[in-house]
């Protein structure tokens, strides 16, 4: 067993000063090898540039910042953190729940290519948001104080292309959109790199699966309840599958038979993050072991989440926290331990 654990940031000021003290807090960490030996050289900054100006600009001012911060050139950052032109990365798991109540998740993946980072962001031109880093400038899944809450999906590297990272594209939807509608619009529009499901939320209990490729966006919503996991089911895009997906299937099926239980958003959470749960995976070697599950209850403002084997939960009135409320925690801890 190893120790795991997570660096909180709070951070409320410009999209500039929020990546200049984001660098300072990594100047000095091993983060830029990772990315350096994961990300190319160089990227076609303009092209990056255009991309974001039309669908984030604030992220172009969090990037000059975050060069500034880490004391390295534009360019440079561009490449390891705007999650633009990303070469592919290895499969990841990922098991979403929604209902009109609350979005309940787990992210699997390995820790040894892992942010570690748990951010509180309140910029003064975009919606104030609660997420978990990946690549930074990105998010593997969050909030914000709209209500909308969003996460990503591993599908497959099927027609990859030049594109917007999907965690990229979760910070532009959490940033920028309040709603199902506006986030489901986006997505539509953002040049995607490769196949991944989006799960999303938002405060009136709305709720869809947004299924992306580079060549074309399918929307399912759901009614009382939503399952989202790393396969495609709009039959225009199974095609694109991986060739062995029963690993998923079989996860969809438990999430599904959860929905007849009528759990509370407090113990679907510890479902979740329960070692026992058959959602809770310890393959860490193969990439597919549970570093975090995130939740968000959409009439309590209320923010559950932890981190593997963690006996810390945060429990977030996030509401308050856009309000001015900052949290005392400056950090989660928990362990690894192979299955």
């Amino acid at each position: 067993m190893s120790n795991f654990n997570v660096s909180i940031f709070q951070i409320r000021d410009s999209s500039f000063q929020i990546g200049l003290k984001t660098g300072e807090e990594l100047r000095n960490t091993s983060i830029l090898k990772i990315f350096e030996s994961i990300t190319k050289q160089e990227i076609d900054l303009h092209n990056m540039k255009s991309i974001y100006s039309a669908y984030a600009p604030h992220l172009l001012e969090e990037l000059e910042g975050l060069a500034q911060g880490l004391e390295i050139p534009m360019n440079k950052a561009a490449a390891l953190f705007s999650g633009y032109d990303v070469p592919k990365t290895e499969a990841m798991g990922c098991s979403t729940l929604l209902t009109k109540e609350y979005y309940v998740r787990n992210y699997d993946f390995s820790p040894a290519l892992y942010d570690g980072i748990f951010s509180l962001v309140q910029a003064d031109k975009t919606f104030a948001t609660a997420g978990y880093n990946l690549q930074i400038l990105g998010r593997h899944d969050g909030v914000n104080e709209k209500g909308l809450v969003a996460g990503l999906h591993f599908v497959s590297h099927d027609g990859y292309a030049k594109g917007v990272s999907p965690w990229a594209s979760i910070r532009m939807v959490l940033d920028g959109c309040s709603s199902i509608d506006d986030a489901v619009a986006m997505l539509k529009e953002i040049p995607h790199s490769a196949c991944y499901n989006f799960s999303l939320g938002d405060q009136k209990g709305n709720m869809a699966e947004v299924e992306a490729s580079s060549e074309k966006v399918i929307v399912r919503y759901g009614e009382s309840a939503l399952a989202c996991v790393n396969h495609f089911q709009d039959e225009q895009l199974t095609s694109k599958n991986r060739d062995s997906i029963e690993e998923s299937i079989q996860r969809n099926k438990h999430l599904l038979g959860l929905m007849d239980k009528r759990l509370s958003h407090h113990d679907m959470f510890y479902h979740f993050k329960n070692v026992e749960s058959p959602i809770f995976f310890t393959d860490y070697e193969n990439l597919f072991g549970t570093l975090h599950t995130f939740s968000y209850s959409y009439q309590h403002s209320r923010i559950l989440t932890t981190i593997a084997r963690s006996k810390q939960v945060l429990d977030i009135n996030f509401l308050d926290w856009v309000n001015g409320d900052d949290i005392l925690e400056g950090s989660i801890s928990g362990f690894i331990q192979e299955g």
